[in-house]
């Protein structure tokens, strides 16, 4: 199973051909959520957690579950995911060569190449009814914080007038550089929510991940209420190590998804934690459980 979103993304177009060859074939009998929720929150799971799952099978076992989204996924496992009465939370696409993660938006030789890509990339959202699209900053490599932020503004803002015309949010996501993404530039809400107000547009907004900012900064419920308006998507995941938001790590998830709650957010949040079981059952009994937790 592939364990880092590095590895997911150069699998995504072999996946996604997989499940659309030899996949189950979805009726709706088999397609009707077992598990009710009380979905005061919207809930989605990434996908790159469980590469080692047939995607077809993933999208009923999540269906099974009461979810309603399964996330990180590209224009490929859209149609599929339709098909089960699905959507994807957020959605990406395989990155053209030469940028990812660590060289994105800050700099500056990536944004002809980056926009053409989600020009491209933005129609076909729409069209799939995907409401948002990741984004990255990239890494710092010895930039002053304040250039990398106005060159993430100035390729941003070029952008803009397609998400317009089709709707679309771009989310950048908030990483650790403390941890497992190090020098990344957009490492902490402050510097996010400054971008943010420089690009100055409702289409532009932060993705904000709890277990990264668990590792940079924590105070999540104060960020929740402060920044709330910055922030179009939220990730789980527990601290230390990726694994599940259960009693054997550090974050109390009711306490964060009620401050969401009672902020007013009406979107979705994303399982994106790395399941102990390596068996599908066991996988998908984990995602139950955690999803449970944070169904408040």
């Amino acid at each position: 199973m592939n364990t880092s979103r590095r590895n997911a993304i150069k699998a995504l177009g072999t996946v996604a051909a997989t499940s659309l060859a030899g996949g189950a074939i979805a009726n709706e009998n088999l397609i009707k959520p077992k598990v009710e929720l009380k979905n005061n929150i919207k809930h989605s799971v990434c996908r790159w957690c469980y590469g080692s799952i047939d995607f077809e099978e993933l999208c009923q076992g999540v269906k099974d579950i009461g979810m309603a989204s399964i996330e990180l996924t590209g224009p490929e496992e859209w149609p599929i995911l339709k098909k089960y009465g699905l959507t994807a939370a957020i959605g990406w696409g395989a990155w053209p060569k030469g940028t990812g993660l660590s060289n994105f938006f800050c700099n500056p030789k990536n944004d002809d190449t980056l926009v053409a890509f989600y020009e491209d990339l933005i129609p076909k959202a729409k069209e799939a009814g995907i409401k948002q699209l990741i984004c990255f900053s990239g890494n710092r490599e010895g930039m002053n914080d304040y250039v990398g932020m106005m060159n993430c503004a100035n390729v941003i803002r070029r952008l803009i007038p397609t998400c317009e015309k089709y709707d679309i949010i771009l989310s950048m996501e908030l990483l650790s550089s403390r941890d497992s993404h190090r020098d990344y530039m957009c490492d902490h809400i402050d510097w996010g929510v400054s971008l943010c107000e420089m690009v100055n547009s409702d289409h532009f907004k932060l993705l904000y991940d709890i277990f990264h900012m668990q590792s940079m900064h924590g105070d999540h419920i104060r960020n929740i209420r402060k920044y709330g308006k910055y922030i179009s998507h939220y990730h789980t995941g527990g601290m230390p190590g990726r694994k599940e938001i259960d009693n054997t790590q550090e974050i109390y998830y009711p306490a964060v998804v009620k401050a969401l709650i009672d902020s007013g957010y009406k979107g979705f949040l994303g399982q994106e934690f790395i399941p102990t079981p390596k068996d599908k059952a066991g996988m998908l009994a984990s995602l139950e459980r955690c999803v449970k937790i944070c169904d408040v």
